[in-house]
């Protein structure tokens, strides 16, 4: 009966670290697809002037990148280093976990990119100086440490 309880418990302590691992790996990619939503979906067709500029759209998009930075640290825990997404195009290489210094440089950097952009986006010419410097502190990581699955 003992054993059947230790069984039964870790049974439920492994189920509930999967799904842990799972809720995390989730919310890594729902922060991701609001990173590209306020890239792509607002600043850079603002760039490309196929849509207006606004700056309220601007200033939201810049807010969501400013908070998104300064969750990203904590959604690559070394209990998710491997797991692959089921639902996504992407997943997060193994370089992070064995290169976490360079990973958290590529997070610093991008940290300090939207906080100046957001200082200086006041207008479409700002706007198109600082996006390219945005974009790749995006990609720059990308290029490292993100994989295509499949």
């Amino acid at each position: 009966m003992k054993r059947t309880l230790i069984a039964v418990a870790m049974a439920f302590f492994g189920v509930g670290v999967a799904a842990a691992q799972q809720d995390t790996i989730s919310a890594r990619i729902a922060l991701m697809k609001a990173n590209a939503k306020s890239m792509y979906g607002g600043l850079n067709q603002m760039v490309k002037e196929t849509k207006p500029y606004d700056q309220a759209v601007v200033d939201t998009a810049l807010a969501q990148l400013e908070e998104a930075v300064g969750k990203l640290g904590s959604l690559y825990p070394d209990s998710t280093k491997g797991l692959k997404s089921p639902v996504d195009d992407y997943s997060a290489s193994a370089k992070i976990w064995d290169n976490k210094a360079d990973f958290e440089s590529h997070i610093s950097k991008l940290t300090k990119i939207v906080a100046d952009s957001k200082s200086k986006i006041n207008n479409l010419d700002a706007l198109k100086a600082a996006y390219p410097t945005l974009n790749g502190g995006c990609i720059g990581c990308h290029e490292v440490y993100r994989l295509k699955n499949g």
